[in-house]
């Protein structure tokens, strides 16, 4: 059993995916407490594996999108080999503080440095690494991570003047270090999940 915050269908709206149509499985779980979590880790539902594909299976997306909380604490491969079983491409949205089983296609690791700064990194490898930036983030921490891709996402504070500064510093580092690329929350700006 897991347990399952929501199962939903929408696009990605951050990172190399977005836009892409993805089916969401929240996972309600996670070891970090970060301020600007989206996710309520005490609301969830305890699922089966097989009862988590046949939602999957409603949907006729073809990527899969774990995220949390940190879907890492939970996925196995019997999950993992049910999702590839309906078709599915498998993406994960880590923090990177949990070695990841075999099996996923592409990793987004989100390391939160901020609040983790005892915690290693259990990933040596990624297709894209998002830091979620605030305008006081030490870059240098994330120099040695091999990712194929870099994002650099403004922190949402909830402060609409606040976040257009957080977002034109981000512009800035980008312009100045073009190995990473402004990942903007769209769903946000378009008002979808």
């Amino acid at each position: 059993m897991k347990k399952i915050n929501e199962i939903f269908y929408s696009i990605q709206g951050e990172g190399g995916k977005a836009g892409t149509p993805a089916i969401f499985v929240r996972f309600s779980g996670c070891n970090l407490k970060c301020p600007f979590c989206d996710t309520t880790h005490e609301n969830g539902k305890l699922m089966t594996d097989d009862e988590i594909a046949a939602e999957i299976a409603k949907y006729h997306a073809e990527l899969v999108i774990l995220t949390g909380g940190e879907p890492s604490l939970f996925i196995d491969n019997q999950l993992i080999n049910k999702i590839h079983k309906l078709g599915k491409i498998i993406a994960i949205e880590t923090n990177g503080t949990c070695k990841i089983n075999g099996g996923i296609d592409y990793i987004t690791l989100s390391p939160k440095f901020e609040f983790t700064r005892n915690a290693e990194l259990k990933i040596d490898h990624c297709n894209e690494l998002k830091v979620i930036f605030n305008g006081k983030n030490d870059m240098s921490l994330y120099n040695n991570i091999n990712a194929e891709k870099r994002f650099l996402q403004p922190c949402d504070v909830g402060d609409y003047e606040e976040n257009k500064k957080i977002t034109a510093q981000a512009v800035e580092y980008c312009l100045n270090h073009p190995e990473w690329r402004l990942s903007l929350q769209i769903h946000k700006i378009i008002g979808v999940r």
